[in-house]
């Protein structure tokens, strides 16, 4: 049973383009299968990107976060003899 498909144009800068055409051609592949993993890559992070934002807003809504201070003196110490530890929530 053959998936629905569904026709989507865009313009993409040149030097973009002949990018693409060079990975299909070294792959062995069209440069629709090309675009395809690549727009599938895109959206997979980008919705990972959505849920973590998500599951951050809920740490800060339920006060699960730590003061900026304390982040900055570890970070800070990072470079020394005698890093901290962590700050923990």
């Amino acid at each position: 049973m053959a998936t629905e498909t569904k026709v989507l144009t865009a313009h993409v800068p040149l030097g973009l383009a002949e990018k693409v055409e060079a990975m299909a051609s070294r792959l062995e592949r069209s440069r629709g299968w090309v675009m395809k993993q690549a727009l599938a890559a895109w959206v997979d992070q980008e919705e990972e990107r959505h849920r973590m934002t998500l599951e951050a807003l809920e740490d800060v809504d339920a006060g699960r976060v730590i003061d900026h201070q304390a982040i900055q003196a570890w970070a800070d110490s990072l470079g020394t003899d005698k890093p901290l530890p962590a700050p923990v929530k």
